[in-house]
Order: C-alpha cells, then sequence, then structure tokens
C-alpha cells in the first residue's frame, strides 16, 4: 500500500528539500526552454532568488508543500497571493519517477482546498506549451486558459510560448 503525505515546509530539512527540488525543476525546465526556444537562463540565480524570498510562499497568504511517498520527497508546489484578490500556483513538480501515482493531483487539490479557506475566489497560473502533462492536469481540476494576466513573472516575448489559466473558486 501506497502512503501519500502532503504537508506545509516549515523545518529547515524542509527546506533543504525544497532547494533540491527547484533546482530540478530548473534544470529540466532550462534544458527543455533551451530544446524548444536556443534560451537559456541563469538557474543558479532564479534558485538564490527563490530560495531568498521563500517567504512569499508561506503562510498566511501563501503555501509551500511537500510531497511524500513511502516517506521519500516526490514533489513539492508552491502559492503565492498575486492580488488581495487572486493567488498565483509556482514551481510545482513532481520527481520524474513519482509521475504517475498521484502526486501532482494531490499537490494542485490542496493548494485549491488552501486557496479556498484562504478565501482567494482566483487562481492562476502559468506554464510552458511543452508542458503537456501539466496542462492536462490543471484542466482536470478545474482550470481554464486566459489571456496573460498582471503579475506573471514570464516575459512578454516569451507569451506566445506560455499557457496562462485560471481557476474560479467563486
Amino acid at each position: 500500500m501506497v502512503m501519500m503525505e502532503i504537508y506545509q515546509v516549515e523545518s529547515s530539512e524542509h527546506k533543504q528539500h525544497v532547494r533540491e527540488l527547484f533546482w530540478e525543476y530548473l534544470q529540466w525546465a532550462n534544458q527543455k526552454v533551451n530544446e524548444t526556444f536556443h534560451v537559456n537562463f541563469d538557474i543558479a540565480a532564479m534558485l538564490e532568488d527563490d530560495m531568498q524570498t521563500l517567504a512569499k510562499f508561506l503562510p498566511p497568504d501563501g503555501r509551500l508543500l511537500l510531497g511524500e511517498i513511502d516517506e521519500q520527497i516526490a514533489g513539492l508546489a508552491c502559492m503565492k497571493q498575486l492580488t488581495e484578490t487572486s493567488c498565483e500556483i509556482k514551481r510545482m513538480y513532481v520527481r520524474p519517477v513519482f509521475r504517475g501515482r498521484g502526486v501532482g493531483r494531490a499537490l494542485s487539490r490542496r493548494l485549491i482546498d488552501d486557496a479556498r479557506q484562504m478565501d482567494y475566489p482566483i487562481i492562476r497560473l502559468d506554464s510552458a506549451r511543452f508542458m503537456d502533462a501539466a496542462h492536462a492536469l490543471y484542466r482536470s481540476v478545474g482550470f481554464q486558459e486566459i489571456a496573460p494576466y498582471e503579475g506573471s513573472e514570464i516575459p512578454a516575448e516569451f507569451h506566445q510560448h506560455w499557457i496562462f489559466m485560471e481557476l474560479r473558486l467563486r
């Protein structure tokens, strides 16, 4: 029997797992962006920026979740306040060995439940067009495509290569 646990990051040990997962995600995403668009990002600087600004993903306005399967770190998902009436999902990542086992779905459902409890009426996200599995997951939990939104970290010159989505909670 598979045991899955989703929990809010709190300890220094949790933050070390976050660093490792952010690095894996950034390496994977940068490779795909390079293959697709012939662009490289300074992922070491991006990692340090993410780690220096982790507070934006922490309560009361955000969430930083880790997912475990059988006591092994399987993935993470972040949510931060975008505006007074919206939040944004960022850096959702499941390690390849754990994909297809419901980790992404469990993380996304937990973020949606938390956003409801935090009284956010809208959740937004962006992801590169090559992230087909992520788009399918987001659609399956109710997200719909929208135009690029203010506050997204995606530069305007990449908007055509990205998908922007929204879930209205009320």
